[in-house]
């Protein structure tokens, strides 16, 4: 489980639900990442596929590092905001250093 002060505070997100993996692609939100991951959705008329892409916002821990790139594990949680209800949980890869 996952701790978060209030005001001086201890108090412990209860973890449930989906978990997902996908791709950072923001970081500009004060203790939020944006996660994106691509789907396959079936078009009968044409018996083909198209790409579809997911977005969520997710809560990041303090002591937690996620860098745009980077592969991250990420869990469903009771609201945090108007727009979060998942949490970091892990990160998985990190992007590779260019030189």
């Amino acid at each position: 489980m996952n701790n978060e002060k209030n005001n001086g505070k201890e108090s412990t997100l209860s973890l449930r639900g989906r978990t997902f993996t996908g791709t950072v692609v923001s970081t500009k939100m004060s203790k939020t990442i944006t996660i994106e991951w691509e789907r396959r959705k079936h078009i009968p008329k044409y018996g083909r596929y198209e790409k579809r892409r997911t977005r969520i916002h997710a809560h990041l821990p303090e002591g937690a590092i996620a860098e745009i790139g980077d592969i991250v594990r990420v869990q469903e949680t009771r609201p945090i905001s108007k727009t979060k209800t998942f949490i970091f949980i892990e990160n998985l890869s990190k992007k590779p250093k260019k030189e």
